[in-house]
């Protein structure tokens, strides 16, 4: 990541280092929403795929299509456990001679080892090339740059923004990410990834028959929602805080939550397919007993556009 002297690093958690905000996250969420600023997300793994059998491979391992990838073009991909459930989300691009794709942190070695089990006879070659690229992502898309440029690319905008406010406008476009949105129990359909991160016309993958009979039943036992927040609580839900039904039920849990300049205090969360939108809820706060917030939820306007 790029050393900035107005940066103020994110203390704990997987995004640990990388840059929170630069001391104006409202003013750098609309910088960031305009297409004015970008955000520094070096932290993430790289991984590097190479060989004439790359997208071939890729393509039976994954939930995406990736056999004819045009060099260039960035995609999402998921690896699946035999029963569905979602263990790796890969955000990838061909430059035409290796696939790089950044990951969550600290998911890379598993990525890599599960990877590694696979290759068999397949003319593939796996790297973790973390140190060797930083990651950009401004509202036209993701950018991985050779590592010394970072600092460099950072400036060609007018403004940097930290990480408060890539997540808040995360929240609010409704975009899932693993280990946030999603438990060991997730299924793709749960959270929105059937279309971006699977393609429901291609081959056999391992997890599949999951991914085709929920799909035809069109019932996933979860669903993500935003959780519209009662503004007068000074602190925000941390993650896997439980949300909790009017009548007392545990209904699901805080994936992330948020301050957004234009929307106040919200969070994705993933609840019971049950819950509907408008139903009253209570955030019970974990780490703070005997606190609770009030919220309303519903369906991000992504999710519904989807459906479509």
């Amino acid at each position: 990541m790029s050393a900035h002297p107005a940066a103020v690093p994110v203390e704990s958690g997987p995004d640990a280092g990388a840059p929170w905000h630069y001391g104006d996250p409202y003013a750098e969420q609309r910088s960031l929403a305009a297409g004015t600023a970008a955000v520094d997300l070096s932290h993430r793994p790289v991984v590097r795929i190479a060989g004439q059998d790359r997208l071939t491979w890729l393509h039976a391992l994954t939930s995406q299509h990736l056999s004819e990838l045009p060099a260039g073009q960035w995609t999402q991909a998921l690896i699946l456990s035999p029963h569905g459930h979602v263990e790796h989300h890969l955000t990838l691009v061909d430059d035409g001679s290796a696939v790089l794709a950044h990951v969550e942190p600290g998911t890379a070695d598993a990525l890599l080892a599960y990877l590694t089990s696979m290759v068999f006879w397949s003319k593939v070659e796996l790297a973790d090339v973390s140190d060797r690229y930083g990651l950009l992502r401004s509202q036209s898309g993701d950018d991985l740059v050779p590592a010394a440029q970072v600092a460099e690319r950072l400036a060609s905008y007018e403004r940097p923004a930290g990480l408060w406010a890539a997540e808040a406008l995360r929240v609010e476009a409704g975009t899932p990410r693993l280990g946030f949105e999603t438990d060991h129990r997730t299924i793709p359909a749960e959270v929105g990834w059937i279309g971006p991160a699977v393609h429901l016309d291609k081959g056999c993958y391992r997890g599949q028959e999951t991914v085709a009979r929920v799909h035809n039943l069109g019932r996933p036992p979860r669903r993500l929602v935003h959780l519209h927040l009662d503004g007068s609580d000074s602190a925000l839900p941390a993650h896997a805080d439980v949300v909790v039904s009017a009548d007392g039920r545990t209904v699901g849990f805080v994936g992330t939550a948020a301050r957004h300049h234009e929307l106040g205090p919200i969070a994705l969360a993933l609840v019971k397919r049950t819950v509907a939108d408008g139903d009253p809820l209570t955030v019970v706060c974990q780490d703070r007993p005997g606190q609770v917030i009030a919220a309303s939820c519903s369906t991000p306007q992504a999710l519904v556009d989807r459906q479509r």
